[in-house]
């Protein structure tokens, strides 16, 4: 659709650095594509997770030119302009403060993944850097206009881990199955440690799945995976289904990569190793903030100290149960979400609703598409909003939030009827200048977040009609469960639930 807004993409990933760069800007690309628009993929070969990219339906380009140099970034430039891209995301160590300003000069919006501040002076309207080690210290060397999107907040979870965002995890009194994950490419091959270690452990009811990355090529580990007398090992290849297998899980041993905020928001206790120097902080920022256990680097740890470690962790019910409610706490999956929202200047706050905006809400429900769009098309005449509003204001079951942007301007609105203690009816609008640009999901989203803080379990309803397609979409991508049509004021509705229940042991 021409109305899409276009993101190109510029990262690689080969056997020497991986794929986490692509992986983490694939979560990127479909947190983009469900606020409808639409993302290309601009990378150097050897393309790996090529036919990853193409079943997501991303279009992909290749660049011939040395990766970060002046060439690629006019390749890059050249194809943002014949996709009809506003706004680059650029993601790879090789790319430097040059290639950045060769992207402004040129006028568009850009996106800097960055991970220790290697790319200085920084010319990108926005630096993302998502790790618990982030500090704005870092970018001191910035234009006035680079805006700062650091921590953990700003994890780029893919869609696949959406599913799993309430959900809670169950402590075994003694822990029985391990994963092992190495990231894309594991260089050092330290999964053959990781093995090594988990044949130590005297249990004999212990299984393991061993994920190995699409990049890895030591194509001996297959032999190695179930030797004689080995424990129940499993080997998965090209993994499509990572979430389910930390859910799995009760301990992980892993790479400090970005998959770190994967277990993370899953919960999983981890033990971390750092195979790369740029994993260090993270590894140890994760462990000071007790949210994974780190042994250090690679070349150091030996497969005895790690058996040792994974043994004392699988054995301590209060350790793990620990380390899961941090990593949950401080990885809570909406950070993609987050980032398309500023990149788009969605970036709102919701407030409660004052005295003083009785009129702006009086002129948003008269607005002629609320009217076709409400199950009572009639225009309410001021009397009759005057008093219902002022009875919303003390009403103890009523709640009105008023969405805004950076700059205070009012977005739109979302009403909350309480029905009971747990259970609530919603409405959702956005002001006529702001619609069409995905302010309807951010707004549920955020609308949705109040209530679950407000009350905890919580069961929302919305009713919207057949034919009203935009607000639909926004209750399915909020992930609200339709369950058929029904009549409301004499008009058909298709019925939206979400319900939410609070984390347990």
């Amino acid at each position: 659709m021409a109305d899409q807004p276009r993101l190109l993409i510029r990262a690689d990933a080969n056997a020497g650095m991986g794929s986490g760069h692509v992986m983490r800007c694939l979560a990127l690309a479909q947190a983009w594509q469900d606020s409808g628009g639409r993302a290309v993929f601009a990378t150097a070969p050897p393309v790996l997770l090529r036919e990853r990219l193409r079943k997501e339906s991303f279009q992909i380009c290749e660049i011939d030119a040395a990766p970060g140099s002046t060439e690629d970034a006019l390749q890059t430039l050249t194809l943002a302009r014949e996709h009809g891209a506003r706004s680059i995301a650029v993601d790879g160590y090789h790319f430097g403060a040059n290639f950045q300003r060769t992207l402004k000069a040129d006028g568009f919006k850009v996106l800097f993944l960055d991970d220790y501040g290697h790319s200085s002076p920084y010319s990108a309207d926005w630096v993302l850097n998502q790790n618990a080690s982030a500090q704005g210290s870092a970018y001191d060397k910035r234009q006035s206009y680079t805006q700062l999107l650091l921590g953990p907040r700003y994890c780029l979870l893919r869609r696949e881990f959406m599913a799993w965002q309430e959900w809670s995890r169950d402590i075994a009194p003694v822990g029985h199955r391990v994963l092992v994950t190495m990231g894309g490419s594991d260089p050092e091959n330290f999964t053959r440690i990781a093995i090594q270690a988990v044949s130590y452990l005297q249990d004999d009811n212990l299984e393991v799945d061993v994920v190995v990355g699409g990049a890895n090529q030591h194509s001996y580990l297959a032999e190695s995976v179930a030797p004689e007398g080995a424990k129940k090992i499993r080997l998965h290849r090209d993994v499509k289904h990572m979430p389910e297998l930390m859910a799995a899980a009760d301990v992980a041993i892993s790479a400090a990569g970005t998959t770190a905020w994967e277990l993370c928001f899953l919960g999983l206790p981890s033990i971390l190793v750092s195979l790369a120097p740029n994993q260090i902080p993270i590894a140890q920022e994760l462990s000071r903030q007790q949210c994974a256990i780190h042994l250090g680097d690679a070349h150091d740890v030996s497969a005895q100290e790690l058996a040792e470690q994974l043994q004392a962790l699988l054995k301590s019910k209060d350790q793990r149960r620990a380390i899961s409610l941090r990593g949950r706490e401080l990885v809570d999956g909406s950070g993609a979400k987050r980032v398309v929202a500023v990149l788009r200047g969605l970036n709102l706050q919701l407030r409660p609703v004052k005295e003083s905006d009785v009129r702006l809400l009086w002129e948003w429900v008269n607005d002629s598409q609320v009217r076709a769009a409400s199950f009572s098309s009639e225009p309410i005449p001021w009397e009759k909003h005057e008093a219902w509003f002022t009875s919303k204001l003390t009403d103890p079951d009523g709640r009105i939030l008023i969405a805004e942007d950076e700059q205070g301007r009012a977005i739109g609105q979302f009403r909350l009827d309480w029905r009971s203690h747990d259970d609530a009816d919603i409405d959702v609008s956005v002001c006529r200048e702001c619609r069409g640009r995905g302010y309807g999901r951010v707004l549920i989203d955020m609308g949705v977040s109040h209530a679950h803080a407000e009350r905890g379990a919580v069961r929302l309803h919305a009713y919207v009609k057949p034919e009203n397609e935009a607000s639909r979409r926004s209750f399915e991508l909020a992930r609200f469960e339709n369950l058929g049509q029904e009549r409301v004021n004499g008009h058909y509705a298709v019925h939206y639930v979400r319900t939410h229940e609070p984390d347990h042991e």
